[in-house]
C-alpha cells in the first residue's frame, strides 16, 4: 500500500496509496485511487497546511508555526565511486554507471537522496516529494503513476523506485530503454530505516555517506524515544487510530496492522487502535461498528486528509467519529504528509511531533 499527500494513503511517504500491489497491479481500491486522482490533480485536496485552525484540538486556536519543510544534507557532500552493481528488490541485478543525473520516483527516496548530499545531481521528482529543496524540479508522476516518456525525456543515468511504483509498464519500459532501475522495498515500520539508506547509498555509490546517515538518523531517533512520558498513573497508553482522509473522494479509512503506522505509534508511546482491535488489512472502510470496537482516545490524520474533510469540526460529522473518545474529546493528531511514513531521516521529526501532541500535558517538546 502506498500513501501520498494528494489522493492515495505516501509515502511508502509518506508515499503510501490502498491498493497498489508489487510491481504495479492494483487492488480494487488502487483502482478507485487512479480514477479519482485524475480529478482530484496533482495539487492535492486543497489548501496549503497553512490555516489557522488548531487542528489538534479543534479549538479554533492559532495553529504553533511548523518548521521550514527541508532536508538536512550531511555536511560533506560525497563524491559516488561508481560503477557499482547491486541486487534490487524486485531481484534483478543492476550496475550503475553514473549517478550525474539521478530520478527517485517516491518522496522517501528522493528525501534520502537529498540529505546523502547528492540533491544537485537529481534531475526529476514524484508527487510526493514535498521538501523545499526539491520544489523546482519537474514531476515525472500523473495522478501518481509514473510517465515514462517523461523520466526518459530528461536522460537519467540512474532511476531509483520501489516494489508499488507503478504502472509495471512504464517501469519496463525504463529499463527496456537501457536505464539503471533500483528498485527498493518499501518502507513499514522504524527497521525499514537503515535498511533504505544503505540500499540507496549502496546504488549511488556513496556507502559511507550512508553509514554517516544511518548513524545519525539511528541517534536522533533514539534520543527523541528518551522523551516519551511514561503514562500517569491510573492512566494508560493512548489508543490512537490512524485515519486516511479524502473527503473531496468520500474516502474514509481506517488503518488496521499493515497501515504503516504502528510502529510510529508505538515508538512514540501510544497503542495502533486499529492494530489491537484485530483489524489485519492495511485499510478498512471506516464503519461506526469499527470505530466503536478502536475505540481510540486519539485520532492520526495527514494533514492534508484533515483539511479535506473541513478540519476537525467536520472529521467529527463523519459518522462514528464523534462517538470515540478521541470525537468527544476532538483529540486529533495531524502529522504533514508528504513525511508521516517515509521512515527516513527526518522521522526524529515526526516521532518527536507526534509525542507532543500526543502527551502535551506531559510537556514533551515539539
Amino acid at each position: 500500500m502506498r500513501f501520498s499527500q494528494d489522493f492515495a494513503p505516501p509515502g511508502q511517504g509518506g508515499d503510501r496509496r490502498p491498493g497498489r500491489r508489487p510491481g504495479g497491479a492494483r487492488g480494487p481500491l488502487g483502482a478507485l485511487a487512479a480514477g479519482l486522482a485524475l480529478a482530484l490533480a496533482l495539487t492535492g485536496c486543497g489548501g496549503d497546511g497553512t490555516g489557522t485552525e488548531d487542528t489538534r484540538t479543534g479549538t479554533g486556536a492559532a495553529a504553533p508555526e511548523r518548521a521550514v519543510d527541508r532536508v538536512e544534507p550531511l555536511a560533506t557532500t560525497p563524491e559516488p565511486r561508481l560503477p557499482a552493481t547491486v541486487k534490487s528488490a524486485d531481484g534483478t541485478r543492476v550496475t550503475i554507471g553514473s549517478a550525474d543525473r539521478i530520478v527517485p520516483l517516491t518522496g522517501g527516496l528522493s528525501e534520502i537522496v537529498f540529505t546523502l548530499g547528492l540533491g544537485g545531481r537529481v534531475v526529476a521528482r514524484d508527487i510526493t516529494a514535498t521538501f523545499e529543496q526539491a520544489a523546482e524540479l519537474p514531476v515525472v508522476t500523473r495522478a501518481h503513476d509514473v510517465s515514462a516518456e517523461s523520466v526518459l525525456s530528461l536522460k537519467p543515468t540512474v532511476v531509483l523506485a520501489e516494489t508499488t511504483t507503478g504502472p509495471a509498464e512504464a517501469v519496463e519500459q525504463i529499463r527496456d530503454a537501457g536505464i539503471p532501475l533500483v528498485v527498493v522495498a518499501p518502507a513499514k515500520e522504524l527497521s525499514d530505516v537503515d535498511r533504505r539508506i544503505d540500499a540507496v547509498a549502496a546504488a549511488l555509490g556513496v556507502p559511507d555517506s550512508g553509514t554517516e546517515l544511518k548513524t545519525r538518523t539511528r541517534s536522533r531517533i533514539e534520543a527523541v524515544q528518551e522523551s516519551v512520558p511514561a503514562p500517569a498513573k491510573g492512566r494508560g497508553k493512548p489508543r490512537v487510530a490512524f485515519l486516511y482522509l479524502r473527503g473531496s473522494a468520500s474516502v474514509y479509512l481506517l488503518g488496521g496492522r499493515d497501515s504503516g503506522a504502528s510502529s510510529l505509534l508505538e515508538a512514540a508511546g501510544a497503542v495502533d487502535a486499529g492494530k489491537a482491535s484485530e483489524l489485519k488489512k492495511d485499510f478498512t472502510a471506516i464503519t461506526s461498528e469499527a470505530l466503536a470496537k478502536a475505540a481510540p482516545d486519539a485520532i492520526l490524520v495527514m494533514r492534508k486528509g484533515l483539511e479535506s474533510v473541513g478540519g476537525v469540526d467536520g472529521l467529527v460529522k463523519i459518522p462514528g467519529i464523534a462517538e470515540t473518545p478521541a470525537g468527544m474529546d476532538r483529540r486529533i493528531v495531524s502529522i504533514d504528509d508528504g513525511v508521516l511514513l517515509n521512515y527516513g531521516p527526518r522521522t526524529d521529526r515526526v516521532l518527536s511531533d507526534l509525542i507532543a501532541q500526543l502527551h502535551p500535558e506531559d510537556g514533551a517538546d515539539g
